[in-house]
């Protein structure tokens, strides 16, 4: 097979030697094994957030260290779930990445389409193991205790808050009065609980 070059004008056709031909071939076999590498080790590493064989190491390069190759599968798992739970577009994932090189983000981008539904799947399944119980309606009134056997004059705001929390198939009435403090308290409670829900996703 002859290999054609632009050439000026008036120059002699000269046929590309044989062996370029072959190290040109050479080349792209071996970024085509580089690829289906690199698409592979994505698959396991959503294997892995999905409860199943995560990759190994002996697998893929004797060359990582054991804390690169923990910082790379951290970072590939961290990837997928923040895309995930993100819901990010094709174009934010490929702008994340863009210090990654285009054949790397585009390896991801692969397997984040293909693997999408499955990633979520088992987010939420992992968000829902947490507890089966969910919140199902809440109601709040802010009352003003003006007045206890303590103190002939309080005036301390108190909050009244319901919830109806359904546990599988019963739905169980919560009820709970707080004062400032100890609102301050609950809110920081679901703030640290809700930054735990978001690093799981």
């Amino acid at each position: 097979m002859e290999v054609l070059l632009d050439m000026p004008s008036g120059a002699e056709y000269q046929p590309l030697p044989e062996l370029s031909t072959s190290i040109c071939r050479q080349r792209c076999r071996t970024q085509c094994s580089r690829s289906i590498g690199r698409l592979k080790l994505c698959h396991r590493v959503v294997d892995g957030l999905c409860g199943r064989e995560p990759p190994h190491r002996g697998d893929y390069s004797a060359s990582w260290s054991s804390d690169e190759w923990r910082e790379l599968l951290d970072s590939l798992a961290a990837l997928f779930r923040r895309a995930v739970g993100a819901d990010s577009s094709d174009e934010e994932v490929v702008a994340g990445l863009s210090h990654a090189g285009s054949s790397h983000a585009q390896s991801v981008l692969t397997v984040l389409t293909a693997r999408r539904q499955e990633i979520r799947d088992a987010l939420l399944g992992r968000s829902n193991s947490i507890s089966s119980a969910l919140l199902q309606d809440f109601d709040w009134q802010l009352k003003l205790a003006v007045s206890s056997d303590k103190s002939s004059s309080l005036h301390t705001p108190l909050l009244s808050l319901s919830l109806d929390v359904r546990d599988n198939t019963a739905l169980q009435s919560v009820t709970m009065e707080m004062n400032r403090e100890e609102l301050n308290t609950l809110v920081s409670s679901l703030e640290a609980a809700n930054k735990v829900v978001m690093q799981l996703k």
